[in-house]
């Protein structure tokens, strides 16, 4: 296919040529009603560009077929079967994937170290989740993708699950064997759904770790906003093979997507895929350089210690992207939130990812010299300085074991059930009725359904007396804890 196309940037450069004017939304009308003082924070372009799909970007019968020319390049360019763009970001999408496989009161093959949409998914679509624990690090404090053996336990255990949800790679960098779990699915015919939301990038080149098409994944989601160079919210479905139907796949999208599409969201989708398909090599494999450049930097900083390739070496993951700069910033004597607050109050670098033990921050194909020199001399400054950090309450860390809850109420029984709030001592024993995710990353440490522990909650108390943001709590002092009532 000819690479050098972008249909929804052409459609969008032609409509402005033409100077059509609109009748129907958006109201701004290509910014003419727009407020000049927002205008001159976001620019004439973005409003100038925010054009309607029908009788905008393509006709009304949508007889050019932008969109679907565009998925059909996007798909060519990665190697999937089909591809399809979505508005809604990758939480969405993975609702929707997830909605593909199982439906309300089927089981589904979960990884528990998912973000909140994913539990959120389990909550809105009514599946019934088998939760695949995640290897845990206990030296880190860090959860690595689950194995192929422990899908195998789970699929054994229960034979009627209608298939598997994997994370991979998770926010810390880390990545699964994504070929030996989809082994495992395929030898039952159940298909395999990737959360690759942070691998976007993967596809375009050979010394990243392995693509969910490549693998043998059935459905892969990914962020392109994340790694790559599309804005927020844009999102691509990518399949292949038969286990998941594209037209149920797209009735299910249909179910749960916008009927307001972002043309901006497309259109830089359109353009990322042209960018990646003509230089993705060369520009990642400056990425990946820089990247070796600024661990190898790092490792000489006394009290910082960036996770590597030794992590694949101890079998705790089976791979990692090293674009994913994650930082142990403990031996400082600081939290990875200090870390973080430190960096953006005093040196105007805002990291990707911070919680209790570190920091992550991701290197992309838009790095330069001046912030690969910025992140390191960052860094130092951070470990010099750290001794002047106002000392914080200690979080009780949790062993790996008292994470693995017992789940004694469906998600979305307990999430809709009559609830009651108690104060945190009390609510030991009680079962949640509320999502609890520090965030970032936003993976909850407590789910609806789940039996709350008291580990768990001294480790999400002592969490937030120390810093720790948990923005979905109905309370988010954790003074009290939202339970279903008795």
């Amino acid at each position: 296919m000819d690479h050098s196309r972008v249909p929804v940037l052409e459609a969008l450069q032609e409509f402005r040529r033409r100077g059509d004017v609109v009748y129907g939304p958006p109201g701004h009308k290509q910014g003419w009603g727009a407020d000049p003082r927002v205008v001159d924070v976001v620019g004439e372009g973005v409003f100038a560009s925010d054009v309607l799909s029908l009788n905008g970007l393509d006709d009304r019968r949508e007889s050019q077929g932008v969109l679907t020319e565009a998925e059909e390049l996007m798909a060519d360019a990665v190697g999937a079967e089909r591809a399809f763009f979505s508005t809604c970001g990758s939480s969405l999408s993975v609702k929707t994937a997830m909605l593909a496989a199982a439906g309300p009161g089927e089981k589904l093959l979960v990884s528990r170290n998912a973000h909140k949409s994913v539990i959120a998914a389990v909550i809105v679509n009514g599946v019934d989740p088998v939760w695949v624990h995640p290897k845990f690090d206990a030296e880190r404090h860090l959860a690595h993708p689950p194995e192929p053996d422990d899908v195998h336990r789970s699929l054994r255990a229960h034979p009627e699950a209608k298939g598997m949800l994997l994370i991979t790679p998770t926010d810390w960098g880390s990545c699964a064997d994504i070929r030996g779990v989809a082994e495992v699915c395929h030898a039952r015919d159940v298909p395999l759904i990737v959360d690759e939301a942070w691998g976007a990038h993967l596809p375009f080149h050979p010394d990243l770790p392995a693509w969910g098409m490549d693998a043998d994944a059935d459905l892969v989601v990914t962020s392109v906003h994340k790694m790559g160079g599309a804005i927020e919210q844009s999102s691509v479905f990518h399949l292949q093979g038969d286990r998941i139907s594209p037209e149920v796949l797209k009735q299910r999208e249909d179910l749960l997507g916008t009927t307001s599409s972002s043309s901006l969201v497309y259109a830089t989708l359109d353009g990322w895929r042209r960018q990646m398909a003509e230089q993705g090599h060369g520009l990642l494999d400056a990425a990946l350089r820089r990247a070796l450049r600024i661990r190898q930097a790092i490792e000489d900083v006394p009290g910082l210690r960036p996770m590597g390739q030794e992590v694949v070496d101890e079998g705790l993951t089976a791979e990692l992207d090293l674009l994913k700069i994650t930082v142990d910033v403990r031996k400082l004597g600081i939290s990875g939130m200090q870390a973080a607050e430190w960096l953006r109050a005093h040196c105007h670098v805002d990291v990707g990812s911070s919680d209790t033990c570190r920091i992550s921050a991701q290197i992309t194909h838009a790095d330069d010299d001046r912030t690969e020199s910025l992140l390191i001399d960052s860094l130092r400054r951070l470990a010099d300085r750290a001794g002047t950090l106002e000392s914080r309450p200690a979080v009780r860390l949790p062993d790996p074991q008292a994470l693995e809850l017992e789940q004694a109420v469906l998600p979305r029984t307990a999430f809709f059930a009559e609830a009651e709030h108690v104060p945190a001592e009390r609510a030991v024993g009680r079962v949640s009725a509320e999502t609890l995710s520090p965030y970032p990353p936003g993976v909850p440490v407590l789910a609806p359904g789940e039996v709350i522990t008291r580990e768990v909650v001294d480790y999400l108390r002592t969490g937030v007396a120390a810093g720790m943001l948990v923005p979905d709590a109905a309370d988010p002092s954790l003074d009290t804890l939202r339970v279903t009532a008795r």
